[in-house]
């Protein structure tokens, strides 16, 4: 029996980067749910059968880091990959104190996604 795919939820407010990211994905086998916005990943129950969240830090409306926070006050533990086009050493401290597996700056190289969801969710 084949392996089910791993499932990348992925949260960007950008329509472009969502589907270049959501087609990255599917090249190489994940599965992904894609979010336009915080708000659209919470009402929708977006960390429900997921391995891994690649989340945008500057979304219009909650921020990536205040989703970050949320979920872990309400005790959910899913491995979040941060990744943000504007770079600077607050948000990466903010990034890294809110808990995160990895920080990817746009545009970033499909090896360094890859190797960051494989830490995130490793193979079983």
């Amino acid at each position: 029996m084949a392996a089910l795919p791993k499932v990348i939820a992925v949260v960007d407010d950008d329509a472009s980067t969502l589907k270049g990211i959501e087609r990255l994905l599917s090249a190489y086998g994940f599965a992904t749910k894609v979010f336009a916005s915080a708000e659209a990943f919470l009402d929708r129950e977006g960390a429900a059968d997921v391995d891994c969240l690649l989340l945008d830090i500057h979304l219009g409306g909650m921020s990536g880091i205040e989703l970050r926070h949320r979920l872990t006050a309400a005790g959910c533990k899913l491995p979040v990959i941060f990744m943000t086009a504007f770079d600077d050493e607050a948000t990466r401290t903010q990034a890294q104190s809110a808990g995160c597996i990895a920080f990817l700056q746009k545009p970033f190289a499909a090896n360094l996604l890859l190797a960051a969801i494989e830490q995130a969710a490793p193979e079983t």
